[in-house]
């Protein structure tokens, strides 16, 4: 787009194929030839689906990476969404943000879901993200950090946050409130992108990505358990004007946490 004011964001909810990398990204390559945006969001996990089997599913910065590349520079649009990564240190769920130049930047999630046993199969991430393209700063976050405000704390250093996440249906309310919080406190856009369909887990998913302004208010949302695209243009000088009308995160409290400042 020739206004970098404006940002053409598109949300892929989608089902995922179990455990099964190749196939993932045969669907998604058909899928992403059909949208027109600068940036494209994909779920949590968008290679395997969310497994705790990182022995097995966990790949190095590979295969995957290399596709995400690919298909951003087909598409002309950054690409985002996190994947089952084997580090040095130990496996971690990483976070991609790839540009269509080849631009790699990564956030490994911080809060793991122990619910599911997260924090035994992966290693948390320590410092949060923000990545800037086209003129706009990017927050980056995976599902349960959605539930941590502190985190995602606006310090006046980003203009949208995205979540990717396989976030069941069970706790649908939970996630579509949150995301709308995130973006009223923050005074920025919000881009939420969940999966539909069943894990091999059992779980159900039935999506509810979002797209939400500064004012908490729904830009675009999808019907439950729709597979489709969910697309909106993010207004940058709105959002500007509207923080220089009603700035207050001039109030904010003043805090740090040990690891995160």
């Amino acid at each position: 787009m020739s206004d970098l004011a404006l940002l053409q964001v598109a949300v892929l909810q989608t089902a995922l194929v179990w455990q099964d990398a190749q196939a993932n990204r045969q669907q998604l390559a058909q899928q992403l030839q059909q949208i027109n945006a600068d940036l494209i969001v994909l779920p949590e996990m968008f290679s395997t689906g969310f497994s705790m089997r990182s022995d097995v599913i966990a790949e190095p910065e590979g295969e995957t990476l290399a596709w995400l590349k690919q298909q951003a520079a087909l598409c002309g649009a950054a690409l985002c969404g996190s994947v089952a990564t084997r580090t040095e240190r130990g496996c971690v769920n990483r976070c991609y943000f790839v540009t269509p130049q080849g631009d790699v930047s990564y956030y490994d999630k911080k809060h793991l879901f122990r619910m599911a046993g997260e924090h035994q199969a992966y290693i948390a991430g320590e410092p949060r993200v923000v990545v800037q393209y086209r003129g706009w700063r990017v927050l980056l976050q995976v599902c349960y950090d959605l539930r941590f405000p502190v985190f995602s704390r606006n310090r006046n250093d980003y203009d949208v946050a995205l979540y990717v996440a396989n976030w069941p249906a069970a706790r649908a309310h939970a996630w579509r409130t949150l995301l709308q919080a995130r973006a009223i406190e923050n005074q920025a856009f919000v881009l939420g992108c969940n999966r539909v369909g069943q894990d091999g887990n059992g779980v159900d998913y039935r999506g509810d990505s979002l797209i939400v302004d500064y004012l908490g208010l729904l830009q675009a949302e999808l019907a439950p358990n729709e597979a489709a695209v969910l697309t909106a243009s993010l207004d940058l000088s709105a959002l500007t004007q509207y923080r220089q009308q009603f700035p207050a995160y001039l109030d904010a409290d003043e805090f740090s946490l040990s690891g995160y400042v």
